[in-house]
């Protein structure tokens, strides 16, 4: 069973950054999309970004474009995800997800990590 990792969450005050990683155990990593999906407390899990096995494509949601940035480092088995100019409405359990292809949708993840949260205070 491959397990993801994450790591980087914590509290943070609104304009402040935070850098997720997530390190997974699987052992062709390349071979992999992967992501973050992110639920806020009493909402709906939604995607977030999305990254080629390459790192060549990328997707976000609307929402964290040009403030979010995911890359992937496929010597070290690890996805980040750079977070600035945090907002209130950020604030959510942040999940790394595995997939075959970019995933926007759920159903497309083969992995979910435990989660990190991150809490970005007004």
């Amino acid at each position: 069973q491959v397990q993801l990792v994450e790591s980087g969450g914590g509290l943070v005050q609104a304009g402040g950054s935070l850098r997720l990683s997530c390190t997974t155990t699987e052992r062709f990593f390349s071979s992999y999309a992967m992501g973050w999906f992110r639920q806020a407390s009493g909402k709906e899990r939604e995607f977030v970004a999305a990254i080629s096995r390459s790192g060549m494509n990328i997707d976000y949601t609307d929402s964290v474009k040009e403030r979010f940035t995911i890359s992937r480092d496929n010597a070290k088995n690890t996805v980040y995800l750079q977070m600035n100019s945090l907002k209130p409405e950020d604030t959510a359990i942040y999940y790394c997800v595995q997939s075959l292809v970019m995933a926007r949708v759920q159903n497309r993840v083969k992995y979910w990590g435990q989660g990190t949260q991150v809490t970005v205070s007004s």
